[in-house]
């Protein structure tokens, strides 16, 4: 049977313009992350993020660099957002999530590059920052599903996510992919001026759970609906390798996939801060990879 992505669902019941409306809703005194600025950016204001009332991207393009599950054969159809309201001090694409090097785009010019990328054979079409232009991005997948787009969507966000705009995406998203980066607070406020991100990734990943499941992969090895967590090893165990796989595995699902990453290097300001100023040892990524088959956690490292 062939893959249909949610969206479609939603779209022939004649309610996805209903989110489009209450998503920009927010943008009028902005609370699309959990830092609730509360500035009006479609009257050009900006809060932490500094992203405006506009889509920006930096690229769109296939990625063979994503995990397996969504690069397949062709690739996933990455396409990087501007700016960032995490802003973490360790950023590894500070240009873009820090700066906004990047283009301005319209909400057609955005569905007709998702239909370039299903056109180029890619396997789903993969937003890169998208919590502070939710609105505007499902606002350009009404367009690209009238275009013929039938693709799932990945959501490749931080974690800091708004419970409330992620309740608004149930139906729309098909596949979340939320970084867990820590589970403690001083490192959260730290790093990324997000003494909250632990209390609030708790919840986050149990709605994402809730909305699609475990990660559901295709007898070609493709991903098409479900949760696919990120975990980035730090070093010194600023990224609280323990609490965060233990947390996954009991009170999310032991079935989970979760991508222990080892690819941490000191980017943008991170030699300001000795606790992450060097790469992780070979020893620390595998200590965390012995705590998660202690869990019992199996699938995605």
């Amino acid at each position: 049977m062939a893959f249909i992505p949610s969206y479609i669902n939603l779209y022939e019941k004649g309610e996805l313009d209903q989110r489009i409306r209450l998503l920009k809703e927010l943008l009028l005194e902005c609370r699309l992350c959990p830092r609730q600025c509360g500035v009006n950016r479609l009257n050009g204001e900006v809060g932490y993020c500094r992203a405006g009332s506009g889509l920006m991207i930096s690229s769109a393009f296939p990625h063979f660099g994503e995990e397996r599950p969504l690069v397949g054969y062709h690739g996933s159809g990455t396409i990087f957002l501007t700016h960032c309201n995490l802003r973490c001090v360790f950023c590894q694409n500070y240009d873009i999530s820090h700066l906004g090097r990047g283009e301005p785009i319209t909400s057609s010019e955005m569905a007709r590059a998702m239909l370039r990328l299903q056109e180029m054979g890619c396997h789903n079409i993969n937003f890169v920052t998208p919590t502070h232009y939710a609105p505007q991005i499902v606002e350009s997948l009404l367009e690209a599903i009238r275009m013929g787009l039938q693709l799932p969507i990945v959501y490749n966000c931080s974690g800091y996510e708004s419970i409330e705009v992620i309740q608004l995406l149930e139906g729309v998203i098909d596949i979340y992919m939320p970084d867990a980066k820590y589970m403690d607070e001083g490192y959260s406020k730290q790093f990324s001026n997000a003494q909250d991100y632990p209390e609030v990734l708790r919840k986050v990943l149990k709605e994402m759970h809730r909305q699609v499941g475990d990660l559901t992969i295709n007898s070609r090895g493709i991903a098409e609906r479900g949760l696919l967590i990120r975990h980035l090893v730090m070093p010194r165990d600023v990224s609280s390798s323990e609490a965060i796989l233990k947390f996954i595995a009991e009170e999310i699902s032991v079935h989970s996939y979760v991508n222990i990453m080892d690819q941490y290097r000191p980017e943008y300001r991170s030699n300001d801060y000795p606790e992450i100023s060097r790469r992780i040892t070979h020893k620390e990524y595998v200590e965390a990879v012995q705590l998660a088959k202690r869990f019992h956690l199996y699938r995605g490292f």
